[in-house]
């Protein structure tokens, strides 16, 4: 179909690039490289059905920038393929100290190479074209505004497979890929923009084509829109006591500090180093606090009380002081510090203690080692602990905190939500503005992300008066009491000095850091890492808002881009209007044999009802929780509650609950019966307080047994009708066949945990899903219903990649429907899938497969 319009279409492909200049728009798809397992690592398929028949002159132009702090820079961009013959490369090489771009045709390498520089490849998008001449015979490769030109025979009628990072076709497969991201994929045909793929999307693995409707197949997915809006859990550690961190923003580093060592952790490389302490030991109290100066690239252990400072050199790898001996406790636990180059000191200000919330400033002179606590007549700094603050050229911001104006915490204790300035030339403090009160209080993180240039600051919120709550990243303003909400929460277990947070930002990835500390019963911290690009968005909505003032292009920029966006709308329903166009809420299941296509093709699956997404318990594929409200209350649980939780429910579903004997035995088997007895009691009421936003449901031991009560009437819990299904499956019809997929559908049994005792529950149900559906299909002809019995195969792949009834079934009826290359691509999945797994070929061919 020939795009009717053009010029518009380009007026809004430029109009979106100028967007991007803008910290609204950020998108893209990330390919997982060498930090993943061969067939974990990235492919985009332009033509998963097809090829590309292209008859005329025709150019492929895509964005590409490279991601910071990959282990290895090495593979295949793009490849284009002509008729299954010939192959046209852009790889990149490292393994050279000159140009590292190449252009490879067959098997050789193009006499030109090219390169971006790294401050380009890494922090900006870099446009490629390849213009395709067949009537001069050559490809014109154009990087930015440089390009070289290649002899190139092309045939007038060939047909071209392009695909991007690793692929599986044919003879030209290769898992080799650069880490990389790519966007704004074009093709055009005799200057006419004939395909367009913006990879703008957040989830799944088709990437929409927005001109014809060819989409494309993505394996192994990483959208760069959910990485702006979805903090990502990098890391998790349990270390022994207190710890305390300090960053290193210019090189991503976090600095975690521990009794007996130092563990560095570059977030970008997801790489930790541990040093041990020598000579002696670095004792780490409930008020340390750590920081890193940018300046001298020292680490600083501050010990509060005992007025100390323990500076690391990372020259020598050593600590100056060790040992050092407590003091009894003033206690200035959430103080806020920061280092001021300008006078070469560490500040501490605020904290609390015995009772009573801090106002004290206190300064250390680094070149002199003195401790001053500094005397300001200012009511302006109320007593306070819980505020965040961040450094500025002058001085401090201070956001905010929890505390009273005498100090004392009987004597009516408040949330305070104003910003202030501390000037470190003058010693004073100056009130800028005070925020609007919140329909909820909340505190503050221990830091704030501050940028001058355009008055803004980042941080993040929760509210103190509950255990199970969730950080919330917020963006304001220095000048003006106005913010927003921006990414998604992460879960937070908050018990007042047990538990510290903190925000950073990694300046050589161009991303916040997160990282949350608990002190757990048993004396142990529990670390968590998280991070999130930049800029963050405050919706995986398509058409995120740009904020007001935030670009000075904006204004003029919007109004076009309204006008580009109707014409672009207009076509598309121009377009979709002659086109066959298959419902939103058809239900897709993924296949690990065959191709995606095949299976949302059929049109005679009944789809059940939609689930409920409010008072629902989900077992199928990631656990989930939403209590009446709709809300996801999942991410309150910790590890062992979780684990408590399904233990006890699963227990409940299917027999009369579990004893606290056999709980012991599950969960506490390494601890004494009054130990056990301690952690189950601790953590039941945990879970109870859970619980109680989902209503009609709670836990009891009325028989004797740990027990969770449930009204079905008021929760749905898909396990259970998962069960109702399955105990007809003799008598099951096409409906409730297709009522057991929408359940199944959301993954393998519990697919995100894994415990021992579990693997029963797991090995039974996959056992049982694969038979009723085996025993379903059975029962129906191929000639009777291909279409039906080809999604039945993908059901069935889903649990077990490797049926052979499953492929069997597949292929049959892919070629009663005259698919034959589809049936074959199916057949040689599962052989590829069957040899990774048994370590020997499948003894069956393509013919005996069709005739068995």
């Amino acid at each position: 179909m020939k795009f009717k319009f053009p010029f518009l279409f380009f007026v809004f492909l430029i109009l979106t690039g100028m967007a991007n200049v803008s910290l609204a728009q950020s998108y893209g798809l990330g390919f997982d490289s060498y930090e993943v397992v061969q067939d974990k690592r990235t492919g985009l398929d332009l033509s998963p059905e097809n090829t590309f028949c292209l008859q005329k002159d025709f150019e492929l132009s895509f964005d590409l920038s490279f991601l910071p702090d990959k282990k290895t820079y090495f593979g295949y961009i793009v490849r284009l393929i002509e008729s299954d013959k010939q192959n046209i490369d852009i790889i990149y090489d490292n393994s050279t100290e000159k140009q590292h771009f190449k252009l490879v045709v067959g098997d050789k390498f193009a006499p030109f190479s090219f390169d971006f520089p790294n401050s380009d490849l890494y922090k900006k998008w870099n446009r490629i074209t390849l213009k395709f001449n067949k009537k001069q015979k050559n490809v014109l490769v154009v990087y930015g505004d440089k390009s070289f030109s290649q002899p190139l025979n092309l045939s007038s009628n060939g047909c071209f497979k392009i695909l991007f990072g690793a692929n599986r076709y044919k003879d030209f497969k290769s898992t080799d890929v650069p880490p990389m991201k790519i966007r704004n994929v074009t093709i055009s045909e005799d200057n006419t923009v004939k395909f367009h793929w913006a990879l703008d999307k957040t989830d799944g693995s088709k990437a929409t084509e927005e001109i014809q409707g060819k989409d494309a197949l993505v394996s192994n997915p990483v959208w760069i829109k959910k990485l702006h809006y979805q903090w990502k859990l990098d890391r998790t550690l349990t270390l022994k006591n207190y710890t305390r961190l300090g960053f290193d923003e210019s090189k991503g580093i976090l600095h975690i500090v521990c009794k007996d060592s130092l563990i560095s952790y570059n977030v970008a490389a997801n790489r930790s180093t541990s040093i041990k302490h020598e000579p002696g030991l670095q004792p780490v109290y409930v008020d340390n606090q750590v920081l890193f100066d940018p300046t001298n690239k020292k680490l600083y252990h501050i010990y509060i009380d005992e007025k100390e400072v323990s500076t690391f050199d990372f020259q020598t790898n050593s600590w100056d002081k060790s040992a050092i001996k407590p003091v009894p406790k003033t206690h200035f636990v959430h103080a806020n510090k920061f280092y001021s180059p300008s006078d070469s000191c560490i500040y501490i200000l605020g904290g609390y203690g015995h009772l009573a919330y801090k106002k004290n400033v206190q300064r250390y002179h680094i070149p002199s080692k003195t401790w001053t606590d500094l005397s300001l007549n200012d009511s302006i700094f109320t007593p306070r602990y819980m505020a965040a603050l961040g450094a500025g050229k002058k001085g401090a911001y201070i956001l905010g905190g929890y505390g009273s104006s005498t100090g004392q915490q009987i004597l009516n204790p408040r949330n305070w939500y104003d910003l202030l300035f501390f000037n470190t030339e003058t010693r004073t403090f100056k009130k800028l503005y005070e925020l609007k009160l919140p329909k909820e209080d909340f505190v503050f993180c221990n830091s704030m992300i501050i940028n001058e240039k355009d008055n803004s600051f980042f941080t993040l919120i929760f509210p103190k008066d509950k255990f199970n709550t969730e950080l919330q990243l917020i963006k304001g303003s220095l000048t003006s009491p106005d913010f927003s909400s921006v990414g998604s929460k992460i879960p937070y277990q908050f018990v007042d000095v047990l538990s510290f947070a903190d925000l950073f930002f990694d300046y050589s990835s161009n991303r916040f850091v997160a990282v949350t500390l608990y002190l757990e019963d048993n004396n142990q911290t529990k670390v968590a890492i998280y991070s999130l690009n930049a800029p963050p968005l405050a919706t995986l909505q398509p058409d995120t808002p740009i904020e007001a003032g935030a670009d000075p292009i904006f204004w003029p920029i919007g109004g076009l881009f309204v006008i580009a966006a109707a014409a672009y709308v207009y076509m598309v329903y121009f377009r979709k209007k002659k086109a066959f166009a298959i419902p939103a809420d058809f239900p897709v299941i993924a296949s690990t044999s065959g191709d995606a296509t095949a299976i949302s093709s059929s049109s005679q699956i009944v789809k059940a009802d939609a689930l409920p997404l409010h008072s629902s318990i989900f077992l199928f594929g990631n656990l989930q929780l939403f209590d009446e409200e709709g809300r996801d209350i999942t991410k309150q649980f910790s590890p062992l509650v979780k684990e408590l939780f399904l233990v006890i429910l699963l227990y409940s579903i299917r027999w009369e609950g579990i004893s606290s004997e056999k709980l012991k035995e599950l969960l506490w088997f390494d601890k004494s019966s009054e130990s056990a007895r301690n952690n189950r009691s601790v953590n039941i009421a945990k879970l109870k307080g859970i619980l109680e936003k989902m209503k009609f449901c709670q836990v009891s031991k009325e028989t004797g047994y740990w027990k969770i009560k449930i009204d079905y009437d008021k929760i749905h819990v898909d396990y259970t009708y998962y069960l109702s299904l399955i105990r007809n499956k003799k008598d099951l019809n096409k409906e409730n066949i297709s009522e057991l997929a929408e359940i199944t559908k959301r993954g393998n049994f519990l697919s995100n945990v894994e415990y021992e005792w579990l693997d029963t529950f797991k090995s039974e149900i996959s056992n049982e899903i694969v038979d009723t559906y085996l025993r379903f299909a059975s029962t129906t002809k191929i000639a009777d219903d291909p279409e039906f019995l080809i999604q039945l195969a993908n059901y069935i792949f889903y649990f077990d990649p490797v049926n052979e009834e499953a492929m069997i079934i597949k292929c049959k009826a892919l070629a009663h429907l005259g698919k034959h290359s589809l049936a074959k691509s199916t057949y040689e999945n599962f052989a590829r899938e069957y040899n990774r797994i048994y370590g020997e070929d499948f003894q069956k061919d393509m013919p005996e497969v069709l005739h068995s």
